[in-house]
């Protein structure tokens, strides 16, 4: 009899193979005495040592089937293995209480991940498994046992792990790995966002799966509704190939969109855009047919690196992505590190709440220097194709304008110096509360808006959207959420400037009518959504979308927005 199991569908797309559980190998620590504390702390040396050749040759093969955005999660792992707030108390309590190596190293590792663990913040959540990661490694070095190796199953399978590490998952061979599902992680996980590079079907955090499926089981893994189905009947299997068939030829029929502009059926067009983290993401920005960049995320280039990146660095960076994108647009934001994303090398203080705390424009405003070093790289960079630089969290006018101000000084210095410089658009995203609805203000000073959702939302509902426990309170569709949005669209379209979204909601099913009718200009949206999204629009009416937007701006709760959404435009 087959078995059904939910979890949270992160990667989308139907897999049907045997179970291959990814075990991990169990590693018994045991406290011993040792006389020869030189030789113990030369042990752990070594097996460190060894520890970072192997992510070296992850790493590498990473950068070649992933990227460099997904590689530099190993960087960050290199860069543990070499940090010394992790070494020296190991060594320290190897040569103080003259401890075996193994010993030390997991009391030091495990103190530093319940520590990370403790943090209310999904990023250091995050950091927490790449300790655990990597100290698993080189203990395994130590105990003289052998890890488990991914990249040497040769049978088509399904994975089956209680977690998938960010070096396991780089192993992954797509030839023989149709899916996999874990009992833990979320959308945002290391494991979700590296299945979604690979293109195949993930479910993670259902809880249960290696309780309940043993290797050899046949398991379907339905990465579109977040289903596990263990042992399937002959009918299951039937209507799961099926839906896997239907999804291959939707997926076929939206790939001849690719070249064509997006334009709904009574004829008015929109741009559709991606969003990317580094210039190698523009091969499926390109791929999937998007008629720009409406978020080029920059923080990526000063994470996984123990120093600030130099001008030059960055220049040829932005470069890259300009000369890539042949004149279409590229939306840059500017540094946007705190919140969930730290830079260990630049010593923040502790904040109790760094999501309202300082980070993204408020840091750069204050960091001067690293801001105009990144202002001129972009400056030097516009020549090469259409940018447009976004400033992120901004609060006040006052700030908008001392980060614009600090942007035309740089470029003034520039003209001086006989650098040449491009024109340029400025605008900022829109995601503080206060912000959107003092956009009239804005919208005379800024060239463009871009709505950025997700935070849009948790700051408006005040609930963190990565707490499991307020996780209902996230509602991109409540009311009060769509009149902010449209009042945003308002004021940039009564200045004549265009508005355009970048959060998650932008690529969503039930958005896409709401945002057509409210007057959106710009959907960007991960590059895997882009043709779903043009399929979508083809088939609305602007004009029916925009009599709808009254109706739908004065409903009570989100519940009734989507459900009748859903049945005026026949969304499953």
């Amino acid at each position: 009899m087959s078995k059904h199991l939910q979890g949270i569908a992160a990667s989308s797309g139907i897999a049907i193979a045997k179970a291959y559980r990814l075990e991990t190998p169990h590693l018994v620590v045991e406290k011993k005495t040792v006389t020869d504390v030189e030789a113990e702390i030369a042990r752990f040396d070594e097996a460190v040592a060894k520890a970072k050749t192997e992510l070296e040759q992850i790493k590498d093969r990473a950068l070649q089937t992933l990227g460099e955005d997904k590689a530099a999660i190993f960087s960050a792992h290199l860069l543990v293995l070499s940090d010394p707030e992790l070494l020296n108390p190991i060594k320290e309590k190897i040569s103080l209480e003259q401890v075996n190596a193994e010993y030390a190293l997991d009391e030091v590792a495990s103190m530093f991940v319940a520590m990370f663990e403790a943090m209310d913040n999904e990023y250091m959540k995050e950091r927490a498994a790449d300790i655990r990661d990597v100290t698993k490694r080189v203990l395994a070095h130590l105990l003289g046992v052998t890890m488990s190796n991914p990249s040497l199953i040769s049978e088509e399978v399904v994975i089956i792990a209680e977690d998938l590490t960010p070096s396991d998952t780089a192993q992954l061979n797509r030839q023989y790995v149709k899916g996999f599902t874990t009992d833990i992680g979320g959308r945002t996980s290391h494991s979700a966002i590296m299945a979604r590079s690979l293109e195949i079907p993930a479910v993670v955090g259902t809880k249960v799966v290696t309780e309940e499926i043993e290797n050899g089981d046949l398991v379907i893994v339905d990465g579109l509704d977040g289903r596990i189905v263990v042992n399937p009947s002959e009918e299951e299997l039937a209507q799961y190939n099926e839906k896997r068939a239907r999804f291959e030829a939707q997926k076929a029929e939206w790939s001849k969109l690719v070249h064509e502009p997006t334009v709904t059926s009574d004829g008015y067009h929109v741009e559709l855009a991606a969003n990317i983290g580094t210039p190698d993401d523009v091969k499926g920005v390109l791929a999937n047919g998007a008629e720009g960049i409406g978020l080029y995320r920059t923080e990526f280039l000063y994470m996984g690196r123990s120093e600030l990146p130099t001008e030059e660095e960055q220049f040829i960076a932005y470069k890259t992505v300009l000369e890539r994108m042949e004149g279409k647009p590229v939306v840059v934001r500017t540094l946007d590190i705190g919140g969930d994303k730290e830079l260990p090398y630049l010593e923040l203080p502790k904040e109790m709440n760094p999501f309202l705390g300082f980070r993204a424009i408020r840091l750069c405003l204050e960091m001067q220097e690293m801001f105009r070093t990144q202002l001129r790289a972009l400056l030097r960079a516009s020549v090469y194709g259409n940018l447009k630089i976004m400033f992120p969290m901004i609060a006040t006018l006052d700030e908008f304008r001392q980060a614009k101000a600090i942007l035309l000084e740089e470029k003034e210095k520039l003209v001086q110096a006989g650098v040449p410089v491009a024109e340029f658009e400025v605008g900022m995203m829109v995601e503080i509360p206060a912000a959107a609805v003092l956009a009239d203000q804005f919208a005379k000073e800024v060239d463009f808006f871009s709505i950025g959702t997700n935070d849009l939302i948790q700051y408006t509902m005040a609930a963190d959207r990565m707490n499991e426990r307020v996780s209902y309170l996230y509602q991109p569709y409540n009311p009060a959420i769509l009149r902010l949005i449209a009042n945003v669209i308002d004021a940039a379209h009564k200045e004549g400037k265009w508005a355009g979204m970048c959060g998650e909601m932008a690529g969503e099913e039930v958005a896409i009518p709401i945002l057509l009718g409210l007057g959106l200009d710009e959907f960007s949206m991960s590059a895997t959504s882009v043709l779903r999204a043009r399929s979508q629009l083809k088939k609305l009416s602007k004009e029916e979308a925009a009599s709808l937007k009254e109706t739908i701006l004065s409903m009570n709760t989100a519940e009734e927005v989507v459900a009748f959404v859903k049945q005026t435009f026949h969304i499953e």
